[in-house]
Formats: C-alpha cells, structure tokens, sequence
C-alpha cells in the first residue's frame, strides 16, 4: 500500500482545523510519518486537485456536514471518478453527530471507517494515531 501519500483532510470548521493541524503535528513528529497534510475546507475543490495533480493520497479524512458538498457525496465522486476511483485510498468519515442513522443509511458505499470526532484532544491524538498506524501496516495493493 502506498504509505508516502499526502493525508487529505476535508474539513470546512476553521476551529477544528486548529485542532487537527495541531493533532497531526503531534502525531506526525511523535511517529516520524513524513506524510504531507493538506486541509480543503471547500469539499468541491477535492476531486479537481486530485484530478488536475495527479496525487495518489495516503489517506482522505472527510467531515460529512459540510456545504455544497457533503463528505458521503464527495466520497461516491471520487469513488465513480475513473482514475480516483481505483486508487484503493481509504476514505474515513468523521462528524460530531454521535447519531449512526445516517451512517448506517450510507454504509453500502465505500467507507472505510467512520468515527465520532473526539472533544478532548488527547482522545483525537489516540484516533489519529490508531488511524494512520492501521493504514500504513494495511497490506492492500499500492
């Protein structure tokens, strides 16, 4: 599996960027991942940078409540996308509705985790870091 990718974050809270820049900091420098992290805050720009540089992402980390866009209709985009599509990126939903309804509504589509965004920032540091230790041991093709 590719481990070198950027790690793609699909977030429109200004607030909770702070928080995830900051947990990634942490994670990244505690585990020496090298991975480059790039926050998109609009949700429709994600297909058009993925498509116009060619990137073949590490991982996508979406918030599902988002405008324009949300993170299952960015997800089944870049899944039906030919090129993206067979990437094999694992694409994680995070939202801070604790309700699994909506989740449980969309599983049939490729998701491949969808977690409650923590509230104290040492639990999101654990997620963060069991995420990305998960994936880069994933033995999927690359």
């Amino acid at each position: 599996m590719k481990t070198k990718g950027d790690i793609i974050i699909v977030e429109d809270d200004p607030d909770d960027w702070e928080v995830l820049l900051d947990v990634f900091d942490q994670v990244m420098d505690e585990h020496k991942y090298e991975n480059r992290v790039i926050i998109f805050e609009d949700s429709t720009m994600v297909v058009d940078y993925l498509n116009e540089c060619k990137a073949d992402p590490f991982i996508i980390i979406s918030d599902i409540n988002m405008p324009f866009m949300n993170g299952y209709e960015l997800q089944e985009k870049i899944h039906k996308d030919p090129l993206l599509g067979n990437k094999g990126t694992p694409y994680i939903l995070m939202s801070t509705d604790n309700s699994t309804t909506n989740f449980f509504d969309n599983a049939a589509k490729s998701v491949q985790g969808y977690f409650n965004k923590p509230v104290d920032i040492d639990d999101y540091k654990v997620l963060i870091t069991n995420l990305l230790s998960y994936w880069k041991k994933n033995l999927l093709p690359s």
